[in-house]
């Protein structure tokens, strides 16, 4: 089984993560939103297992650009805007299986790997 990591290569949470798994030998697909936007579907699968709340970072710079600081939207609006502009997103993600995370969760992490 691999993990796939979501995020920018240039993020230091992301290179962590990468940097986790890959001591523990265990195949990694990086997938860099910088050169492609993640799919609804995959995006679809962090919004319902953590919300908007947890996933959209609203102090990124890509955040305070688009000027999205006093929008309320519901999860679907989000999932939307996340899509086109993943950057606004906290990161990394990161799958395993059917595991999922959101940021630097070295703890989730360890509990996946020892199962």
């Amino acid at each position: 089984m691999h993990v796939q990591i979501f995020g920018v290569k240039n993020d230091a949470d992301a290179r962590k993560a990468e940097r986790f798994f890959k001591e523990r030998r265990i195949p990694i697909r990086f997938m860099d939103f910088k050169q492609r936007s993640p799919s609804k579907g995959e995006l679809q699968r962090f919004f319902r297992k953590f919300g908007e709340g947890a996933l959209i970072d609203r102090e990124s710079k890509r955040f305070r650009a688009l000027g999205l600081q006093t929008a309320y939207y519901g999860d679907d609006r989000w999932l939307e805007i996340a899509c086109d502009e993943p950057l606004i997103l906290r990161m990394p993600l990161v799958r395993f299986g059917k595991e999922l995370s959101v940021g630097h969760d070295a703890e989730a992490w360890r509990d996946w790997v020892q199962r």
